[in-house]
C-alpha cells in the first residue's frame, strides 16, 4: 500500500479518535456517556466538549474529499512522489486541527484547516 493509502487509513481514523476525545468531556461534564441518546447530549456540550464535537464533524467531512481526491490523483497516474507529499501535508494538518479547534484557538485552526483543504485540493489540481 502506498504512502497517500495509508494517510487515507490514518484519516479515517481521526474522526474516531476525536470521537473519543468529546467522549470524555461528555463524561467530565454530564458524569456519564448516554448512549441512548448520544447525539442529544453532545447538543448539550458546552466549551471545549462543544468544539471536540464540532472538529469531529469537520473530520468526516474533510475524509470524503480528502479519499475523493487520493483515488482520483492515483486513477490518473499522478506521481507517487507528489501524491504522497500532499497527503503528508494533510494528514499533519488534520492531527493538530482538532488540538487547536478544542483549544480554541481559532486563528490556528483555521490555517491548519486550510493547510489540509488545499493538500486535497492540490491532488485534484495535479490530477487535472
Amino acid at each position: 500500500m502506498t504512502i497517500a493509502f495509508w494517510c487515507v487509513f490514518v484519516a479515517c481514523l481521526l474522526p474516531v479518535m476525536t470521537a473519543w476525545v468529546s467522549g470524555w468531556f461528555r463524561h467530565r461534564q454530564f458524569g456519564g456517556i448516554d448512549n441512548r441518546h448520544p447525539r442529544q447530549q453532545c447538543a448539550r456540550l458546552e466549551g471545549p466538549g462543544a468544539r471536540s464535537v464540532a472538529a469531529q464533524q469537520n473530520a468526516w467531512e474533510a475524509l470524503a474529499v480528502f479519499t475523493a481526491a487520493v483515488l482520483v490523483a492515483d486513477a490518473v497516474g499522478v506521481a507517487q512522489h507528489k501524491m504522497d507529499i500532499a497527503a503528508l501535508v494533510f494528514i499533519a494538518a488534520r492531527v493538530v486541527y482538532p488540538v487547536f479547534y478544542i483549544a480554541d484557538l481559532h486563528v490556528l485552526r483555521s490555517l491548519t484547516f486550510m493547510v489540509g483543504f488545499f493538500a486535497s485540493l492540490s491532488l485534484f489540481i495535479m490530477a487535472a
